[in-house]
């Protein structure tokens, strides 16, 4: 009688092979290691807080004359005004006139202080960073329209000294601000995860 053998279930070894190699290939669509996640997290972080550093200072030293930017004399706590010396001398672009008007105005002062101490407060404490980038933005876009970079001559007809007539620094913290926002970047080294915890921003998605 012949005997049938039953066939074996043991993978072959050029099967064997194979699935060794496809286990030792990483997958294309592989999950980054969280080395790499934690070090991305912590340098948006640490932009975060230098980004607010920024806004922060510019808010001290205009308001009580360090001496850098604003001397003493003419800081906001000495009576002097934020916005007069920079707007009253904008010469170039369409806005002048409005710019100009604006220029010492106390809403104005008001209006552009708070702004600087809140955007920075919220960018260093990691919170509120959507409504921060959102009021950044605006707050930039001012800014750079006040100083007009696509103008290569001033109202005088002197040159501008404009270096590029779009890209400056005041879209690079728009979209650094925006990038922020998006990334949750205050979740690390800052007081994202609590402040989302609040029940009103649970509510409010936008206050994030």
């Amino acid at each position: 009688m012949a005997v049938h053998h039953a066939p074996s279930h043991r993978p072959s070894a050029a099967f064997g092979s194979r699935l060794r190699h496809a286990v030792s290939r990483p997958a294309k669509d592989a999950v980054r290691p969280v080395a790499t996640t934690a070090t991305a997290a912590r340098a948006l972080a640490a932009a975060r807080a230098v980004l607010g550093f920024v806004f922060l200072w510019a808010f001290l030293d205009k308001a009580f004359g360090w001496g850098y930017a604003t001397k003493s004399s003419n800081s906001w706590v000495n009576g002097g005004s934020p916005t007069k010396g920079f707007l009253s001398h904008v010469s170039a672009g369409p806005l002048q006139s409005t710019f100009h008007h604006m220029a010492g105005q106390a809403w104005a002062d008001w209006l552009f202080m708070l702004g600087l101490l809140g955007i920075g407060l919220a960018l260093v404490g990691g919170i509120a960073l959507r409504v921060t980038a959102t009021a950044g933005t605006l707050l930039l876009a001012l800014m750079w329209a006040a100083e007009w970079p696509p103008a290569q001559h001033l109202a005088n007809g002197a040159a501008s000294g404009s270096s590029n007539p779009v890209a400056d620094y005041h879209l690079v913290y728009a979209l650094l601000l925006i990038a922020l926002a998006a990334t949750g970047a205050g979740d690390t080294w800052g007081l994202g995860r609590r402040w989302a915890a609040l029940p009103i921003v649970r509510d409010h998605s936008w206050l994030r």
